[in-house]
């Protein structure tokens, strides 16, 4: 005998409620990359149940200062595709894509880039 699950509601309502329930899990986890409660690097190698579906472009440009372009070049270090889902990654992808994020800058500058304060007074003493 085979134990078959009965479910509620029509099957397009259930799979509507899990689409919202993905959607607002992601972006919570997106919030909490962008504050730097999470990095990215730690999103990667954990793979979430949230980020499984997501692809790595997005989680990249999740974090402070990240957008397309600088998504793109990091991708195309790691020779990944923009579209590739952080679930699908091979264990030795994962370990690339977080040693490369680890070795960018602290803040978030693109090579070249450098931090300016405009505005900013110097004190001598």
């Amino acid at each position: 005998m085979t134990s078959a699950t009965i479910a509620t509601g029509p099957q397009h309502l259930r799979a509507l409620q899990r689409a919202n329930e993905v959607r607002l899990a992601r972006a919570d986890l997106k919030r909490r990359v962008a504050e730097g409660e999470l990095t990215a690097s730690e999103v990667v190698l954990d793979s979430p149940w949230e980020a499984e579906s997501m692809a790595v472009a997005d989680l990249l440009m999740s974090q402070r200062r990240w957008g397309r372009t600088r998504s793109r070049r990091f991708l195309a270090q790691v020779t990944l595709s923009e579209t590739k889902t952080i679930g699908s990654l091979t264990e030795r992808q994962r370990n690339a894509v977080a040693a490369q994020l680890s070795v960018q800058p602290a803040l978030g500058l693109a090579d070249g880039e450098r931090a300016h304060a405009p505005n900013a007074v110097v004190a001598i003493a």
